[in-house]
């Protein structure tokens, strides 16, 4: 696997690890929703993880992650349109697809070797 295919794997890991430090072990919505701090923060990193699968897939366009492509629409949704975003589906976002993505990224870098 190319070297940078693994860095921007790398980086999608990070950036969720970092997401999940930011709600700690209790998940609530209502705490996040009243937070700009934490919201503005999560919106970096998923703009971080968008970017980077975006320069994987200009590069490996058949690499194994769920929806990639619209991870990618997502991120360009909310750095484009930040006024109206629904912080309900960006919840829904981190809740739902986060752990998946999670799973994927850590198995395809376990097969990496």
């Amino acid at each position: 696997m190319q070297l940078r295919v693994i860095e921007n794997l790398e980086r999608i890991a990070e950036s969720i690890d970092h997401i999940d430090q930011f709600l700690g072990k209790q998940r609530n919505f209502y705490t996040y929703q009243r937070n700009l701090m934490m919201r503005r923060a999560i919106a970096k990193e998923l703009d971080i993880i968008g970017i980077a699968i975006k320069k994987i897939l200009d590069i490996n366009p058949d690499i194994p992650i769920t929806d990639a492509r619209r991870i990618v629409d997502a991120r360009n949704y909310l750095t484009h349109e930040y006024h109206r975003v629904d912080e309900e589906q960006v919840w829904a976002m981190i809740v739902k697809n986060l752990p998946v993505l999670k799973i994927e990224v850590t198995r395809i870098l376990e097969n990496a070797d």
